[in-house]
């Protein structure tokens, strides 16, 4: 190999090593699922087939870019995974733990080669014992050794393996883009096979004129001998295997596999092409027929000009059902090709400034938008609010791009479940409930560490051990569900499980014990469950690895209020606890409904927004008396509709004015009404965090710029709704301490 060469594929693997890490990890993660889903199906074959691509792919891929240790490594585990799938291993308990273990070797390996862990030979060591663990499981399978093939089956399968196989390999138009380089993956499939003839397929060039640099029109057709070509063509083409088109054509195909590979093409103006490109005639084959019938039309020429499928039919013996289907194929009229779905990797912060920029953008045109209005000039407003529906479409689309199914992070706490339970000595049943629903990326990133804490917080302290449940009359394995749904134009993450609930008595003895409440003193019971997320607080009685310490459930809230959400807790004695976090479904641009009390502007998201009630209807709530909150009641369709005044809850000095308007809100279960002076009507709003001066202000999320300038503020429906429907603090002192103060 020339130095040329050598410096071409160290480009070529520096380029394209961080898609290697970022397909290498999905592989690792897709392992680990697919061993938890079969510990419930063990035979479930598709599946362990999925798990066998999936090994394969990450030790083709390695193979690669020389990553010797994961290749080595790997290649044990895709060893017993095959003993899986032939059926001479069974899947157990044992096995699927020590899959596992190995599995997270694997991305350990790949960490490092990515430079983000290093090995300090413990790994090494622990790889080397997991690899004698494979050998082992591997040499208890005592499944005997498959009987030989008879003699007149075994001459062909022979002749079949030593015999000449052909690739026909089409590379995508967006290798390159993509930093593939088409020509190493080539030198490395010959370093594994013996090649026997190599040669371009020219025919998909395009006209000098219009060919694209930076676009690969690479056909090539290999003719290799080789005893078995699929795992070194696998291994070669397993990480480009998305950006090209490959035809493997064993010796003595029968020609139906050939009929099929001609049914698969798209539709080819040439009949020659199409049979060279299912691998049914060489190149060099069609040449001489074309030489032929060339020959033929010069010592004939007002005669008929010999079919080039009856020549290449007499030269190379081909089949005559392949050669119809050919000619089917070739005579069959051109169809627009349907648009192939097809995806692209960026990185997260591009996105993240595209849309800061869409934000930018919406402020813009609303201040362009008043300016129109301003002049009072029909044709410009008018071209104004086109553009305005432009922006929102571009926004709507652009924000869709960050959406993520919630699912891939419940996922992840299969393995959670499976070694906290076993740890605990408990039995758990992890179901997932809307995997599907999607919210945007940051939220996803964000919610998943409270998220663990909360799944480990419901296996240690909600769970009962198998003897605890059947002693309770329950089935010995517990009920884990993890749920996510939208609503009310947020999404609602519900953590249930049916386990011993929360002991509310327990609770306050311990707020008594820690001063978070005055001795004696019983708040609400919503209260009380709320107090597990006091800084500091813990009912467990003796310090584990898993809890004890009074530390995270506080940070839980914390995390979650930082994204302007909620954690409710809903707990029945010996029935089970529900934990409920409400959440946005964007953090950056929202459909909001601007509001106004005095000069203040508010803006609600536009989804809570049910109804407006104004004049006469609003009567009652002019002859209200708010309490030192803000809160009054006001009848609405025979029922009592809490109402905040925004006035007197944020003490903004402005007269009131003679008539007032409330906005019906829905925030979860909760319907409320909110005072103010104007609607201003919709606006598109770009959501701007607050200062810390700002984070002790109730029922504030975040803030926005108006087009004329403006600050608006961002309501948190949650909290708003919240400090409606709250109680008065009256508490009552327990009856055998009521002289305790």
């Amino acid at each position: 190999m020339s130095a040329s060469d050598s410096d071409a594929d160290y480009d070529f693997i520096a380029a394209a090593m961080p898609a290697f890490i970022s397909e290498a990890r999905e592989q690792v993660s897709q392992i680990e699922q697919l061993l938890l889903q079969l510990e419930e199906d063990p035979r479930n074959r598709e599946q362990l087939d999925a798990l066998f691509r999936c090994a394969h792919t990450v030790k083709g891929s390695a193979g690669i870019f020389g990553l010797t240790q994961v290749v080595d490594f790997t290649h044990h585990i895709e060893t017993l995974l095959d003993e899986l799938r032939e059926g001479r291993l069974f899947l157990d308990a044992v096995l699927s733990s020590l899959l596992l273990a190995c599995n997270d070797q694997i991305l350990a390996l790949v960490n490092q080669a990515a430079g983000e862990a290093q090995d300090d030979g413990a790994q090494q060591d622990r790889r080397d014992a997991l690899v004698r663990q494979l050998r082992q499981a591997m040499g208890q399978a005592g499944a005997p050794v498959p009987p030989a093939a008879a003699p007149d089956e075994a001459a062909p399968a022979a002749e079949a393996r030593l015999g000449r196989w052909h690739l026909s390999a089409h590379f995508g138009a967006d290798c390159f883009r993509n930093g593939m380089d088409p020509l190493s993956v080539v030198r490395y499939l010959a370093g594994r096979t013996e090649v026997t003839a190599l040669a371009s397929d020219r025919s998909r060039l395009p006209p000098l004129e219009q060919l694209d640099p930076e676009s690969c029109h690479l056909s090539v057709e290999i003719s290799m001998r080789s005893e078995g070509p699929q795992e070194a063509v696998d291994d070669a083409f397993s990480f480009i295997r998305d950006d090209c088109q490959l035809h493997l054509i064993p010796p003595s195909a029968p020609t139906s596999r050939y009929v099929e590979l001609l049914e698969e093409l798209p539709d080819h103006p040439r009949l020659g092409e199409l049979l060279v490109n299912v691998g049914a005639i060489t190149e060099e084959q069609l040449a001489a027929g074309l030489d032929q019938q060339e020959k033929a039309r010069a010592h004939s020429p007002t005669g008929p000009a010999p079919r080039l499928g009856e020549i290449l039919q007499e030269q190379t013996g081909l089949a005559q059902d392949v050669l119809a289907a050919a000619v089917q194929k070739q005579q069959r009229p051109r169809e627009a090709a349907a648009d192939e779905q097809r995806y692209i990797r960026i990185p997260a912060d591009r996105l993240d400034a595209v849309i800061n920029l869409l934000g930018e953008l919406v402020t813009a045109a609303a201040g362009a938008d008043m300016l129109a209005r301003q002049t009072r000039q029909s044709r410009l407003i008018e071209a104004n609010q086109h553009i305005g529906h432009l922006i929102e479409e571009i926004r709507n689309g652009t924000l869709q791009l960050r959406m993520v199914p919630i699912g891939a992070t419940f996922n992840r706490f299969r393995r959670v479940v499976r070694d906290t339970a076993s740890e605990l000595g408990k039995e758990v049943s992890l179901e997932i409930e809307g995997g599907d629903t999607e919210l945007d990326k940051a939220v996803v990133e964000k919610i998943a560490d409270p998220l663990m804490h909360l799944v480990r917080n419901g296996l240690d302290h909600g769970l009962e051990t198998p003897a605890e449940r059947l002693a309770h009359r329950k089935p010995a394995q517990g009920r884990l569900v993890l749920s996510a749904q939208h609503e009310s134009g947020s999404i609602l993450i519900r953590i249930s499980d049916d386990g011993r609930g929360v002991d509310r008595q327990r609770v306050l003895q311990r707020a008594w014990e820690r001063g978070l409440v005055e001795p004696g003193v019983v708040p609400p019971d919503e209260d009380i469950l709320q107090l597990i997320f006091e800084p500091g607080f813990s009912t467990a009685t003796q310090v584990t690895n898993l809890s004890g310490r009074g530390v995270g459930m506080d940070v839980v809230r914390q995390n979650i209020e930082a994204l302007r959400g909620s954690v409710t807790v809903y707990s029945e004695a010996g029935r089970g606890t529900d934990i409920d976090i409400r959440l946005p479904l964007t953090l950056a641009i929202i459909d909001g409904f601007l509001i106004s009390v005095g000069p203040s502007k508010f803006v609600l998201p536009l989804e809570s927004v049910v109804e407006v009630v104004e004049g006469q209807a609003a009567a009652g709530a002019e002859a209200a008396q708010p309490d030192a909150s803000g809160r009054y009641c006001m009848p609405l369709r025979g029922q009592l509709l809490p109402v905040i005044s925004l006035r007197q809850l944020y003490h903004l000095d402005s007269p009131r004015p003679e008539r007032v308007s409330i906005v019906i809100v829905q925030a979860g279960p909760t319907r409320f009404g909110l005072e103010v002076d104007q609607l201003l009507g919709q606006n598109q709003t770009v959501i701007k965090p607050l200062g810390r001066l700002f984070h002790t202000l109730r029922g504030i999320s975040g803030s926005s710029i108006l087009g004329s300038g403006e600050v608006a503020l961002i309501f948190d429906v949650l909290a708003l709704g919240a400090l409606a429907v709250q109680a008065p603090r009256r508490a009552s002192p327990q009856p055998q301490q009521s002289s305790v103060h």
